[in-house]
């Protein structure tokens, strides 16, 4: 897990839209209400798709909900589907170049696990570890307790709106799959 970027960021708020909704939703939706550029979005679905963490639809109702219940899907499993499982520190081997060696370092100088790379590769468990723990579920719970009524009640209208206004059949229909 190297540097965890944007995209991540952008996949975990995304996501957490999907949790609860009754309806597809198109990428553009999901990059609309939170400000966000559909196009960025609309490449980190896919990605999403291929680790099985949402499903598409094609077509004037398509867009993505989750493929799993939000108890099942944990912050790491994003991580990953998002950045890959990459590791948090690369390890350069350092302690093998030291002038005095001449390039040609005892054994004693690289045997074993680097004592900087063990302590990387800890706290990266204990990162990976929590991450594993948090699910969108609960963390959308965190969130449900934390609106008002109202907000939540404008979202379902705002959500409404968009997906009447994107499955209208009046005069030539308008086709928006899943971005």
């Amino acid at each position: 897990m190297a540097h965890l970027t944007t995209s991540v960021e952008y996949a975990l708020h995304s996501l957490l839209w999907l949790v609860d909704s009754d309806q597809a939703l198109s990428t553009r939706e999901i990059a609309d209400i939170q400000g966000i550029s559909p196009s960025f979005l609309a490449k980190i679905f896919p990605r999403l798709e291929k680790a099985g963490l949402v499903s598409a639809s094609e077509g004037v109702r398509g867009g993505y909900r989750l493929a799993r219940y939000a108890e099942q899907i944990t912050f790491l499993d994003v991580i990953d589907a998002v950045e890959g499982d990459k590791p948090l520190f690369d390890c350069q081997e350092v302690r093998g170049r030291c002038a005095l060696f001449g390039g040609n370092p005892p054994p004693w100088a690289t045997s074993g696990t680097c004592a900087i790379h063990a302590v990387m590769i800890q706290a990266e468990k204990a990162m990976r570890d929590v991450l594993a723990t948090q699910t969108l579920a609960a963390v959308s719970q965190r969130f449900g307790r934390k609106a008002p009524e109202s907000y939540m009640a404008d979202l379902r209208d705002w959500f409404g709106d968009r997906h009447d206004r994107r499955t209208a059949r009046t005069g030539r229909p308008r086709r928006e799959g899943p971005s």
